[in-house]
């Protein structure tokens, strides 16, 4: 099995299954996904996606920070929207996050999302 160093903070929302916040793997690590849950509360934030999209970012930004870097690190994106009319909102929200050159990404509509939320982003970062 290749080395692997779980990456856990509790700026970030605890893992509500069998899986680690993130994975370091040399030089790379791989963040779960992140719902706009409060970590201290453990629930969803404000219904509307502008909240939970920043949620969402400032969620991975701890975990990127627990493993030792910064969204700046972040190279892949995965986002998951229940509503893909939210698609413009999420690019105008990234982009505060973000600067040039952007991380790859992708984004996928999809029918639910755990605790209903409205968005899932997970990532892989390289320090």
């Amino acid at each position: 099995m290749a080395n692997r160093v779980a990456i856990a903070t509790d700026a970030a929302p605890a893992a509500i299954g069998p899986y680690s916040q993130a994975i370091r793997s040399g030089n790379t690590v791989y963040l779960s996904g992140q719902i706009p849950l409060d970590p201290q509360t453990m629930e969803l934030v404000d219904a509307s996606i502008e909240a939970q999209v920043h949620r969402v970012f400032d969620n991975l930004a701890a975990v990127a920070a627990a493993a030792g870097g910064s969204l700046d690190d972040i190279v892949r994106l995965t986002v998951y929207l229940t509503d893909l009319d939210n698609f413009t909102t999420v690019n105008e929200i990234m982009a505060t996050y973000f600067e040039e050159p952007y991380p790859a990404r992708a984004a996928i509509g999809i029918a639910s999302l755990p605790r209903s939320a409205a968005v899932e982003i997970d990532a892989i970062l390289v320090l």
